[in-house]
């Protein structure tokens, strides 16, 4: 009677031993990555529990508190790695919209990799997929497809995207050192999170005014800062096809975001992004806030980063021609509403003329045998109808 239950214990034992393993080794499939991206959409709670663990992690600040230095520590690091994600993971290695050296390429790849969200290859692979399938039923993380939560954060759970499909970023895994850090993703985060445990205790005894030790800045410099940084991207997976404007027809449900384009550092101009992907800025135009745009422009002055693609002259025409339409088809629109409202006002004093000249005529004469014609205002009237309303000025 045993034997059955230890049958079916194996397949679980074997996948929760597969998923510790890829904790190091993320690319580590015993059956076979293409079988894996072929299961079901589900949780499995073995792999992700670094992911449940980082969250775990803000609590610390129960016992190490705050202090203002740690509190600024992760609000940089927010802003820093956010840069890292925007102008690496998606505006390099998914897009290629300006060029390094090979080192070059080496050393962005060690930097994305401290935003703790897996490797660049990783990143550019689903990146790559999500334009070609957006909002498909392919799409991995569509709101429209799959709902807000699972879009927003559940898709990274599913067994079934832990694989980089190395086959469709050939571009990328022709070099061995970034595949290197793809497959041994917890490298540089566990490297990254020792750094700031070390230097709070550094602080701690050479600049104890600062009031931080090294517990603190883990907690506030590596788990806060790095939840925060998470989901901060994920609202362009989840909201970025859900709020916001359109300004061109993409076949998909992107959209413009001014507020995500804050929190994200120019992600927010995610209809424009689908639009056009080779461009370096998000922002196509001078008003559109997109402070990685910026940032690389400025790097590109030292000659580390080069080749920025600016958007084309014929996409901002298009542009340009659609916020004209739009800004024609709002005024038409305001002006239809105001014509509406004023029949609102109009009608009903109107109504109530038609019905005091219907009674009051035949008691009106329309002579005076001393005198002119009687004429009373028309808003008179209809205010002796109805005593309550107050006269139309």
């Amino acid at each position: 009677m045993a034997a059955p239950a230890q049958t079916n214990r194996r397949p679980i034992l074997r996948r929760a031993l597969t998923a510790m393993v890829q904790w190091i080794d993320s690319d580590y499939c015993p059956e076979g990555a293409e079988k894996m991206r072929q299961e079901p959409d589900r949780v499995d709670w073995v792999r992700v529990l670094p992911f449940v663990f980082l969250h775990l992690g803000c609590l610390g600040v129960i016992w190490t508190g705050a202090s203002a230095f740690a509190v600024w520590t992760a609000v940089a690091l927010y802003f820093i790695r956010m840069f890292a994600v925007t102008g690496v993971h998606h505006r390099y290695f998914s897009h290629k919209t300006y060029s390094t050296s090979r080192f070059g390429q080496f050393l962005l790849a060690v930097f994305a990799a401290t935003a703790v969200q897996r490797g660049s290859l990783w990143w550019a692979y689903h990146h790559r997929h999500h334009h070609q399938h957006s909002d498909e039923p392919e799409d991995a993380h569509s709101p429209h497809v799959h709902g807000f939560w699972w879009s927003h954060i559940g898709w990274i759970t599913s067994r079934r995207n832990f694989p980089t499909d190395y086959s469709t970023i050939k571009d990328l895994a022709k070099y061995p050192e970034l595949v290197w850090l793809n497959r041994f993703d917890m490298v540089v985060p566990t490297l990254f999170a020792l750094a700031l445990f070390g230097l709070g205790a550094w602080l701690e005894s050479f600049a104890p005014q600062l009031g931080t030790n090294s517990w603190q800045l883990l907690v506030w410099g590596f788990f806060i800062s790095t939840t925060f940084l998470f989901h901060g991207t994920g609202c362009i997976n989840s909201m970025a096809h859900l709020m916001g404007r359109r300004r061109f027809q993409t076949g998909d449900d992107s959209r413009n975001s001014a507020i995500l384009a804050v929190i994200t550092l120019g992600e927010g101009w995610h209809n424009n992004h689908h639009r056009f992907q080779s461009c370096t800025r998000n922002g196509f135009y001078w008003w559109e806030f997109d402070p990685t745009y910026y940032g690389l422009k400025l790097l590109s002055f030292t000659g580390f980063i080069r080749g920025l693609k600016p958007v084309p002259q014929s996409i901002l025409a298009e542009g340009a021609h659609a916020d004209h339409h739009a800004s024609v088809a709002a005024a038409q629109t305001a002006s239809v509403a105001h014509a509406q409202s004023s029949l609102r006002r109009v009608v009903p004093t109107a109504a109530a003329i038609a019905v005091a000249t219907a009674t009051a005529s035949p008691a009106l004469p329309v002579h005076k045998q001393n005198g002119p014609a009687v004429h009373k205002d028309v808003t008179e009237l209809a205010h002796e109808l109805n005593p309550k309303q107050p006269p139309m000025i």
